[in-house]
């Protein structure tokens, strides 16, 4: 009967102690996963307008203050003619620092599930970005080819604040008319 009542105080010590130990252990083990801050399959908008285009960007980090690279994409599927100079509109509630020479414009390959996008051949352009940091204009030194996928890459700080940023991108094509049109928007989600 002693060995029993032994075995079975023994059992329960044990049992105790793994419970204690996976507790704790628990606790300290604990990371959250973060995405890679590519754009979702659903988005979702208060105001809905048929002229409002989503273009693919990809982010190294969506973490507030984490050091990260943007792709600004503009894709074949969406521009149909040559590209003489890009603008880029920032928020003016936008509170990162835009530097150009963190910025160029590359030939890209766009990622997916399996791969990452990233630059092919860098394209000899200048880039300046307005006083008060609400545009950046690029100037290619040839046009860009109606043909492949093209991004401004931007490396910086991410903003402060959990926000929402829209850059929008307005395209003059070569022509008679030197004149901008809108091509989309980038919806950047910074957590």
């Amino acid at each position: 009967m002693a060995r029993s009542t032994t075995r079975r105080l023994l059992a329960g010590a044990g049992t105790a102690a793994a419970l204690l130990i996976g507790s704790t252990l628990t606790g300290i083990s604990e990371q959250t996963a973060s995405a890679q801050g590519t754009p979702g399959l659903m988005e979702f908008r208060w105001d809905t307008d048929r002229d409002y285009r989503k273009l693919y960007y990809y982010q190294t980090s969506n973490i507030e203050s984490d050091r990260s690279e943007w792709f600004l994409t503009l894709r074949e599927k969406d521009r149909k003619t040559a590209i003489l100079k890009l603008t880029v509109t920032v928020p003016d509630y936008f509170d990162s620092k835009l530097k150009p020479h963190r910025m160029r414009l590359c030939r890209t390959t766009v990622g997916g599930m399996m791969s990452r996008s990233k630059c092919l051949e860098e394209i000899p352009a200048v880039i300046q970005v307005n006083e008060d940091q609400t545009a950046i204009e690029v100037f290619p030194d040839t046009p860009l080819p109606s043909d492949g996928d093209y991004s401004l890459s931007i490396k910086l700080f991410n903003p402060q604040g959990k926000r929402m940023y829209q850059f929008n991108a307005l395209v003059q094509a070569p022509g008679d008319v030197p004149m901008s049109g809108y091509r989309g928007s980038w919806l950047i989600d910074v957590d």
